[in-house]
């Protein structure tokens, strides 16, 4: 059965999603010698004062299936926006992540999923040019969630 209801905006706390549903990760590809992902800033950095396991985990996931939407631990799943930690986000790979993370939605059957705005925070990409790549691929089940003011418009 097709949802035909579009993604949700949504403000607050993302970390107050974990438990009622799948947390998506910004993050980029890089894998550190010693096999960690760098979770350098925002929500991905976040998540790894949370985790300490999570930059093992992740590098791990990054290792062998490369920089890829990867269901994590906690009930979180990793959203690539960029290469690396020194690059800028892609708006190619933002929608690459998008329809990956939908179809691992769709397989797992997750009934919520929280995103945050990606690229949008520290990464200086226009909401306006993210929402559109998003809106393409997630439904209902999708909430599109404000971090703070430090988000482009």
């Amino acid at each position: 059965m097709e949802c035909k209801e579009t993604m949700r905006e949504v403000s607050g706390d993302l970390w107050e999603y974990l438990g009622k549903g799948v947390v998506a990760i910004t993050t980029n590809g890089y894998v550190t010698r010693d096999g960690r992902a760098v979770l350098g800033h925002g929500v991905a950095r976040q998540a790894g004062e949370r985790f300490p396991h999570l930059a093992s985990e992740l590098g791990e996931a990054i290792r062998t299936g490369e920089n890829h939407v990867h269901p994590l631990s906690n009930g979180l799943v990793s959203f690539p926006v960029e290469d690396s930690p020194w690059s800028l986000p892609d708006l190619q790979l933002i929608g690459r992540s998008a329809r990956e993370l939908r179809e691992l939605a769709d397989r797992r059957q997750w009934p919520l999923v929280v995103v945050p705005r990606p690229g949008c925070g520290g990464g200086g990409l226009s909401w306006r040019d993210v929402k559109p790549l998003l809106a393409g691929y997630f439904d209902g089940r999708f909430h599109v969630i404000t971090a703070g003011p430090g988000e482009r418009t």
